[in-house]
C-alpha cells in the first residue's frame, strides 16, 4: 500500500534548501524592505503639503487647493481656488475670499469676493450654513439688503446702496428691520432682499466712525467655524491629514497611518531599517535553525488549527463588537452606490441634521440614507455608542434605524427604513395636500400614535428635541413613524443657538428652553402642542405672511383660544361647525394644546398624561364628549385665580402663562 505524501512525517523528508541559504535570504529580504520603506516618501504626503494663494493664508487640511492638490487632502466642500492672488471658497454658489485661517480655533474669516471686482457688489443669494460643514461665530449678525424699494427709508436706520438706487427706487442695508418697520416702512414692498453675514465686532467699530457705506460693512468680513476630524495628533507626529478610500487617515512619509505617524524621519528610519532589519534577520535565523533541529517528525493536519477570529471574546474592534450586538456597519462605498453617488434626484428630505436620500441596498431593501452635516457632531466614538442605543429601541411608531457607517468613514451616514407616504407636514400644508384627504379621525389617530412614540422615548430617557410635523412620517395606511427620534442624543446639550434643527426648529422651540437653555422632556411636550395645533388648523408652524403677532402658530392658537375664537383657527374642511361630536373632540384637543403651550414647563402635562387624554378623546362617544373634563386638579393656568372654562362655553378670556404676570 502506497502511503500518501500528505501523511509522511517531515523528519523523513530531505530539506531541499540549506540553512545558510535560508538565513541569508532572511537577512537580504529584511534589509531590502527596510531600505525601500525608508527611502520611498509617500506621494500623498507630498501632495498634501500646505499651499498659498498669493499673499493669502496657508491652506492645509481640512482645506485643499483645487489647482494644485487632489480632493483627498481635505473635505470635498472645503475646496479652495486661487484667483488673482486670493484664496477663494465657494459657498452656496457665491465666492468668498479667505482672509485668514486659525487652525487652532477651527475658524476662518471671509469677505465677499465681489467687493474687489465689481462697482456695485452684492451677494447673489441669501447666505446659509445649513447645508455646509460650517457654523457662524458668536459675533455673527445679518445685514439685510433690500433692492428696488418704492419709498426712501429713514437714513438714520439704514445704509444706502447708492449704486443701486435712483430717484424712484431705493436700495439699502439694515441691521434691525424691526426698528424700520416700527416707523411704518413696508419692507415687503421691495422687489428683492438678501441677507449677508458680518461680524458684530467689526460693525460696531464702524458704526462709531461716522459716514460709512454698506461696502465698508461687508469688507469687515465674517467668521465661520468648522468641525472636522481632529488633525492635531497627526500633525504633531509630522503627518498631514487627509482621506484614503473615504476614510480619515494621517499621511506620513512612509505611507498612511490611522491616527499618527510612527516616530523618526526618513534618515532615522534608514539607519533603524538596516540595524533592526539585520538584527531581526539574525535572531530569526537562529530561531529558525533551532526550530528545524528540534522539530518532531510528525504531521499536524490543518483542520486542528483553531480559528481565533471565530471567538467573540477575541474581537477587540468596537465596530465588530457592535455588529454582534445588532449595530450594522455599512461601508461608505455601498451607500454611495445605493444612492447613485448621492444623486440630487434621490433627495427625499432635508433638515438641520442632514440630507436624506432614497437608497436601494444590494439585498433589495429600500432605505433612507441620512447624510449628516458634519457641524452636527463632535465625537465620533460617542456617536457610535449612541447609535448602539438607538438601534435597540423598538416601537411600532418609531422609524427603525438599521445602522450607520464606521467611525473611520469620510462621512457619517445613518441608514433608516424607508417610509413611503411623506410627512404629516406634506399632507397638512405641503406638497401632498388634497382637500379632505386627512379627516379628523385620521388626524386624531396621528396625534395618538405620535404621543405614544414620544411617551416611549421619554420612558427610555430620550428627549426627541425636534418634534415637528416634518419629522412625523406616514406609511401608506397613515400609520405614524416618528423620525430623528434619537439624533438629539448624539449632540451636546450645552448649546444656545436655537435657529438650527439640533437645538429646535423655529416655531416649535420651548420658550423656557430658549430663555434658560434647560432642555427637559417638557420641551418635547411644548413642541407636540404646536403639532396638535397644526392638526387642528392645517397651518404651518411659522408663516411670515401672517400678522406679526401670529407669525408663530403657537401665538395665534393661544390668542384665538383665549378670545373665544377657536372656530377661526380650525380647518374649515373638518366640519367643526356642522358636527357637534367633532366640535367637542376638536375643542378638547385644543384645550390640551393650550396646556402643552404654556411657557412655564411646570404647567404642561407629561407625555403620559397627554397620551391618556388623547386616547380618551379618541374613544369617546357623543355622551362621553359632553362629560369629558380635560383639566386635572393640579392644572392651574394662573398661580392664583379660578380655572378657565373650555373655549366653547367660555364667559371670560383664557389667560396663558406666557401673557400673565405672576
Amino acid at each position: 500500500m502506497v502511503s500518501s505524501p500528505l501523511l509522511t512525517p517531515m523528519a523523513s523528508q530531505k530539506l531541499p534548501i540549506s540553512f545558510n541559504t535560508i538565513f541569508f535570504s532572511f537577512v537580504l529580504t529584511f534589509w531590502l524592505i527596510s531600505f525601500n520603506v525608508a527611502l520611498a516618501a509617500d506621494a500623498k504626503f507630498e501632495a498634501c503639503a500646505p499651499r498659498r494663494c498669493g499673499m493669502g493664508p496657508s491652506i492645509s487640511y481640512p482645506f485643499w487647493v483645487a489647482e494644485e492638490q487632489e480632493s483627498y487632502c481635505g473635505y470635498l466642500t472645503f475646496e479652495v481656488s486661487c484667483s488673482q492672488g486670493h484664496a477663494v471658497l465657494a459657498i452656496s454658489n457665491d465666492d468668498y475670499i479667505i482672509r485668514n485661517i486659525s487652525y487652532s480655533t477651527n475658524s476662518f474669516i471671509l469677505s465677499n469676493a465681489d467687493l474687489y471686482e465689481e462697482k456695485c457688489p452684492a451677494p447673489q443669494h441669501n447666505f446659509s450654513t445649513q447645508r455646509t460643514l460650517f457654523n457662524h461665530s458668536e459675533n455673527h449678525a445679518d445685514l439685510y439688503l433690500y433692492y428696488n424699494c418704492p419709498s426712501k427709508p429713514d437714513p438714520l436706520l439704514t445704509f444706502p446702496i447708492e449704486c443701486a438706487s435712483n430717484s424712484s427706487h431705493y436700495s439699502f442695508g439694515v441691521f434691525r428691520r424691526e426698528d424700520l418697520q416700527e416707523t411704518g416702512y413696508a419692507l415687503n414692498s421691495c422687489e428683492t432682499n438678501i441677507n449677508a453675514p458680518v461680524d458684530m465686532d467689526g460693525t460696531s467699530s464702524l458704526e462709531n466712525s461716522g459716514n460709512i457705506t454698506y461696502t465698508d460693512i461687508l469688507k469687515t468680513g465674517f467668521t465661520l467655524n468648522w468641525t472636522a476630524n481632529n488633525c492635531s495628533g497627526c500633525e504633531n507626529s509630522g503627518g498631514r491629514c487627509g482621506f484614503d478610500n473615504n476614510e480619515f487617515v494621517c499621511f506620513c512619509d512612509d505611507g498612511p497611518h490611522v491616527k499618527a505617524c510612527s516616530k523618526g524621519s526618513i534618515r532615522t528610519k534608514l539607519i533603524i531599517g538596516f540595524s533592526v532589519g539585520g538584527g531581526t534577520a539574525l535572531i530569526m535565523g537562529v530561531f529558525f535553525f533551532i526550530y528545524l533541529r528540534r522539530r518532531k517528525a510528525s504531521y499536524v493536519p490543518s483542520y486542528f488549527t483553531r480559528n481565533i477570529s471565530s471567538d467573540p471574546s477575541s474581537i477587540t474592534d468596537p465596530e465588530k463588537m457592535g455588529a454582534l450586538y445588532g449595530v450594522k456597519f455599512f461601508t461608505y462605498d455601498e451607500l454611495e452606490e445605493a444612492t447613485d453617488n448621492f444623486n440630487e434626484s434621490r433627495e427625499i428630505g432635508d433638515g438641520g441634521f442632514g440630507t436624506v436620500y432614497l437608497g436601494k441596498l444590494k439585498d433589495g431593501r429600500t432605505v433612507a440614507v441620512k447624510r449628516l452635516y458634519e457641524n452636527n457632531y463632535k465625537r465620533v466614538e460617542q456617536f457610535l455608542n449612541e447609535v448602539e442605543i438607538l438601534t435597540r429601541l423598538r416601537h411600532k411608531n418609531l422609524v427603525m434605524l438599521y445602522g450607520c457607517t464606521s467611525r473611520h468613514s469620510r462621512e457619517l451616514l445613518l441608514v433608516y427604513e424607508y417610509i413611503s407616504n411623506g410627512t404629516v407636514a406634506d399632507h397638512l400644508h405641503g406638497r401632498n395636500v388634497e382637500p379632505g384627504s386627512l379627516s379628523w379621525q385620521t388626524r386624531l389617530k396621528i396625534a395618538v400614535e405620535t404621543a405614544s412614540a414620544l411617551k416611549y422615548l421619554h420612558a427610555s430617557d430620550i428627549i426627541h428635541r425636534d418634534v415637528k410635523t416634518h419629522n412625523i412620517l406616514l406609511d401608506d395606511n397613515f400609520n405614524v413613524k416618528v423620525a430623528d427620534f434619537g439624533l438629539s442624543r448624539l449632540f451636546p446639550l450645552d448649546v444656545t443657538h436655537v435657529s438650527t434643527c439640533p437645538q429646535g426648529t423655529p416655531g416649535y422651540v420651548d420658550p423656557e428652553y430658549h430663555q434658560c437653555y434647560q432642555l427637559t422632556d417638557k420641551s418635547d411636550v411644548y413642541s407636540f402642542g404646536v403639532v396638535l395645533v397644526e392638526l387642528i388648523s392645517s397651518k404651518p408652524a411659522v408663516d411670515i405672511t401672517r400678522h406679526r403677532h401670529e407669525i408663530n402658530l403657537s401665538n395665534m392658537a393661544l390668542n384665538k383660544i383665549q378670545n373665544d375664537a377657536l372656530h377661526e383657527l380650525v380647518d374649515p374642511t373638518l366640519g367643526f361647525d356642522k358636527d357637534s361630536n367633532t366640535q367637542k373632540m376638536i375643542t378638547a384637543v385644543a384645550e390640551l394644546s393650550f396646556r402643552c403651550l404654556q411657557s412655564d414647563k411646570d404647567l404642561r402635562p407629561s407625555m403620559q398624561e397627554v397620551l391618556e387624554i388623547l386616547t380618551s378623546i379618541q374613544c369617546q362617544d357623543s355622551q362621553k364628549a359632553e362629560e369629558l373634563d380635560i383639566f386635572s386638579d393640579e392644572f392651574v393656568l394662573l398661580k392664583s385665580g379660578p380655572l378657565p372654562l373650555s373655549p366653547d362655553s367660555v364667559t371670560v378670556k383664557w389667560i396663558s402663562s406666557s401673557s400673565a404676570s405672576n
